[in-house]
């Protein structure tokens, strides 16, 4: 008996929550207009992905998301440039470059600003082997290309085992329409 009152009981308590979360209004305005109405802050930037994860130093993540780009290389270079310094041997010197003939200087400067870079009238890529940041297609191996210009030297030879991540392919063939990503496992 009281196994059929603890039922009756769960069932009431199912039909109320179910009731109390129904709406049956039909007054409501569905708009197809978007709104913009409101204050909208910047929380993240990624125009190069792990740029951001990897120079900037723990306790100013949120300063660099919400500085604006025209803002982030006189704010951040000199923090990218010593923490370029102090993870890549490739950067002994001041006067040691990259692939791009870039000095830990010049390169930081280039980096410490995040945005993604579009050419109008070339190649669009991360880096093909001529183009350098003029875009990024989708296939373009984005951390490897950083990792070779952080750690591989002038001639992308040095430091062999910092500067390829070894993923060469996505896991799933891009589509050929439009959103072009392949779905989540």
């Amino acid at each position: 008996m009281k196994i059929n009152n603890i039922k009756l009981y769960a069932i009431a308590i199912l039909v109320s929550v179910t009731a109390l979360n129904c709406n049956n209004d039909d007054d409501i305005n569905i708009s197809t207009e978007p709104n913009f109405s409101g204050t909208y802050t910047q929380e993240d930037q990624m125009g190069r992905p792990a740029v951001n994860t990897v120079f900037v130093s723990s306790g100013m993540k949120d300063a660099f998301n919400t500085t604006i780009p025209s803002e982030q290389g006189a704010a951040f270079q000199t923090m990218f440039q010593n923490n370029l310094e102090g993870l890549s041997p490739a950067y002994n010197t001041p006067t040691d470059a990259n692939a791009l003939t870039l000095t830990s200087a010049q390169f930081t400067g280039l980096l410490a600003t995040d945005v993604l870079n579009v050419s109008l009238d070339g190649t669009t890529t991360f880096y093909d082997g001529t183009n350098v940041l003029t875009g990024r297609a989708l296939a373009d191996d984005v951390i490897t290309v950083e990792l070779l210009l952080i750690f591989g030297g002038e001639d992308f030879s040095e430091n062999p085992g910092l500067s390829n991540d070894n993923v060469d392919a996505n896991d799933k063939a891009f589509l050929s329409s439009f959103p072009y990503l392949a779905s989540p496992w």
